[in-house]
């Protein structure tokens, strides 16, 4: 029986590769053969934009290893010589700190997104799951990199933040000591946070991310509709609804990200410090163990979080409330008992809820970040409930409310 050649099959290197590991094979099933939905729409972008933003802080950040020395009596002095003497310098170190506020704004954004459009409902619980674990990881690298200027701010938002860990009872005081290796925060705080943030979590980071996309790609993205594309393929098998993402969002993506290098690089060259709240003035001064900033504030993402630590009056509760804020976002694909996805077709209560929820974590975010005062207190206790009642009444809201009918087929 004469075997039949596969007209298919790549030939050249190409062919030799193919032979040997499957690049062909994952271009086709990841990009020129994935079909996604064809009403994608701006909310979109974001994903891909994280993308973007993850790569410039990996290259950025290897360029500033090469000059950064992680010692307490040497760490400010070496990057006001990356910033003055090595070529180009300056606008490396500026693309990597705003490329972190670029970083947190970019995943807000997309996980705004997906609460609005059900992304995180069955089959793609994993892939919330996996956003959520790259959300905590990304709090962690963003806090390691923050301290390692060791200007005023960074070491007094170290000390801050890792005396948090004393609130746990018992063995509290032992794990900061532990954690900075020493009393205070010291030259030992800053190689620990040095290797955290150029090696381990970087490492955990990107693994996170391919776990994040393989899962997506299993079970196919979601759309403004909340509708399943899967459900109408045409003889070939191929979705009535979807379209390649190669090369139709190949196209699409690259618009947004050059409408975001323009916004992007045009606060790198003329507002790099962001108004003080990239980075914040005192961080120009170098650390002061003997002298308390008048100030002390985390960076503009932790915000949320920080008002919510400083409307508890206990410190222990807190703690406890500041990380309930974060450990409750895994549960939202359990706590949606809506029978539809998107908000498109939910019903008032859920629309309304997502409205306000907005409105207080962006209070809370902005209120974190000021000196403590009556109304600040007032407004984050006040967000801090509304925060948690989001999530909390979930089960009830969703599962009342009268919801408009999905149409079966996506309506652009």
């Amino acid at each position: 029986m004469a075997i039949v050649p596969n007209p298919h099959k790549t030939t050249g290197v190409l062919g030799w590769i193919d032979d040997r590991f499957p690049l062909t094979k994952m271009w086709k099933d990841h990009i020129s053969e994935y079909y996604a939905p064809k009403n994608f729409n701006f909310w979109y972008f974001f994903g891909s934009l994280a993308m973007v933003v993850l790569v410039n802080q990996l290259l950025t950040g290897i360029f500033l290893t090469m000059h950064y020395k992680p010692s307490a009596e040497l760490a400010f002095g070496s990057i006001e010589y990356i910033m003055r003497d090595v070529p180009f310098g300056n606008i490396i170190r500026y693309l990597h700190s705003t490329g972190a506020s670029a970083f947190f704004l970019v995943v807000f954004l997309h996980m705004y997104r997906a609460l609005m459009y059900g992304s995180y409902k069955k089959p793609r619980e994993l892939i919330w799951i996996f956003g959520c674990l790259i959300f905590v990881v990304l709090m962690a690298e963003a806090f390691a990199g923050y301290v390692l200027p060791w200007g005023q701010m960074s070491y007094w938002g170290a000390q801050v933040i890792i005396s948090l860990f004393g609130a746990i009872p018992v063995i509290g005081n032992d794990i900061v000591i532990w954690i900075q290796g020493d009393y205070i925060p010291s030259d030992a705080t800053l190689n620990r946070l040095f290797s955290l943030h150029v090696i381990a979590l970087p490492f955990v980071l990107v693994g996170l991310v391919v776990a994040h996309l393989m899962a997506l790609h299993e079970v196919g993205s979601n759309n403004p509709d909340g509708i399943e594309i899967k459900k109408h393929k045409d003889a070939s098998g191929k979705p009535l609804d979807g379209i390649a993402f190669h090369p139709y969002y190949t196209v699409k993506d690259l618009f947004g990200v050059g409408g975001f290098l323009i916004i992007f690089l045009g606060i790198v060259f003329f507002v790099p410090d962001g108004g003080g709240y990239f980075l914040e003035r005192p961080n120009f001064i170098q650390a002061d163990p003997l002298v308390t900033p008048e100030h002390i504030t985390p960076a503009w993402y932790f915000g949320a979080f920080y008002a919510m630590l400083r409307a508890v009056p206990s410190k222990a509760m807190g703690v406890i409330t500041m990380g309930a804020a974060v450990l409750i976002l895994f549960a939202v694909p359990w706590l949606d008992r809506s029978k539809v996805r998107s908000i498109r077709y939910k019903g008032w209560l859920s629309k309304i809820a997502l409205a306000v929820f907005s409105v207080s974590f962006v209070l809370l975010s902005y209120y974190g970040l000021q000196p403590p005062s009556e109304i600040g207190t007032f407004i984050s206790r006040l967000g801090t409930v509304v925060y948690f009642a989001f999530f909390l009444l979930m089960p009830f809201y969703t599962s009342i409310e009268k919801t408009k009918p999905e149409p079966e087929r996506v309506t652009g």
